[in-house]
């Protein structure tokens, strides 16, 4: 009887894993491996397929123009993933100190912080875009009303202030999580060690120094990988207030509109280029890969020394 009760779970839990295994397997292991076998061919979609080996891997690397498209992409992501580092994570720790000490009104003050997160991508770049609009936007608006309006300017439409206009956007949006993630870390800190620190010290510096930030170590190691990851897989918010081109001039350009135009093409380039295009996901999939393991693993030794 009892085995025939084991068996009849084993069998109820295989019906539970198939589904979303095969799942996976068809929208994500296959692209990948697909995406790996054509990275070694000439394939532009309606001719046969001709093998090149590593050729489109040298093009995108080291051949001109895509040698310099693919390092001003590369450097756009890098600044990117460091703006975000400090607007995004920062202030999301800031944020989760200030609401883990209970101040009033602290389940509201949750809930706005992390509202902006559940918004769909695309209504936040057009709310920003309106935002950011030159005439009628509220930011330029906002600056002429209280006397700066020689600050006003496109923000979207220059190559000083558009990255960082979108960058913006983005820390707004994702705020968050990282506050959350880093709320939920300093919840689980024993209270004994803070009163005992309480009673050495009234600084608050010290307090998150020497006892707040070792003690979120686990958080952070989440919070820095997936904003890694997230950073040089960014698409949606540069494609809708930047363009597939990254305007103006490339300068919000990234990798992951860099991956499309190559591959899927564009009204200004008129061309398409699968094997390029599998190539650059393939550089791109494998970097972020060993990158994020390595930020992992050294996040874990460091929370190991703490």
């Amino acid at each position: 009887m009892l085995q025939l009760r084991m068996t009849g779970r084993g069998l109820w839990i295989t019906v539970l894993i198939v589904p979303p295994l095969c799942f996976v397997a068809l929208f994500v292991v296959y692209p990948i491996l697909s995406a790996f076998a054509y990275a070694f061919f000439d394939w532009q979609g309606l001719r046969r397929l001709d093998f090149v080996g590593l050729q489109n891997f040298h093009t995108v690397l080291f051949v001109e123009p895509y040698r310099s498209w693919t390092i001003n992409a590369f450097k756009n992501n890098v600044i990117v993933f460091f703006a975000l580092m400090v607007l995004q994570n920062g202030l999301g720790f800031i944020l989760a100190y200030a609401l883990w000490r209970e101040l009033p009104g602290a389940r509201f003050h949750r809930i706005a912080v992390f509202l902006p997160v559940v918004l769909s991508t695309i209504i936040v770049a057009y709310l920003f875009k309106l935002f950011y609009h030159p005439l009628f936007g509220v930011v330029n608006i906002s600056l002429k009303s209280i006397g700066l309006g020689w600050l006003a300017q496109p923000w979207l439409g220059q190559s000083g202030t558009a990255l960082w206009s979108i960058i913006i956007a983005q820390a707004w949006h994702m705020v968050g999580f990282p506050t959350l993630v880093f709320l939920a870390g300093m919840q689980r800190i024993p209270g004994e060690i803070l009163d005992a620190v309480r009673m050495e010290t009234e600084s608050e510096w010290v307090k998150i120094t020497k006892i707040v930030w070792p003690l979120v170590a686990p958080s952070a190691t989440i919070v820095f990988t997936l904003l890694f990851v997230g950073a040089f897989n960014w698409f949606e918010l540069p494609y809708i207030m930047g363009g597939l081109d990254g305007s103006p001039f490339g300068s919000t350009d990234v990798l992951g509109l860099y991956f499309y135009r190559t591959a899927f093409g564009n009204v200004s380039a008129g061309q398409q280029n699968f094997g390029l295009g599998s190539a650059l996901a393939v550089i791109i999939f494998l970097f972020i890969a060993i990158v994020a393991g390595f930020i992992t693993t050294r996040l874990r030794a460091r929370e190991i020394q703490l």
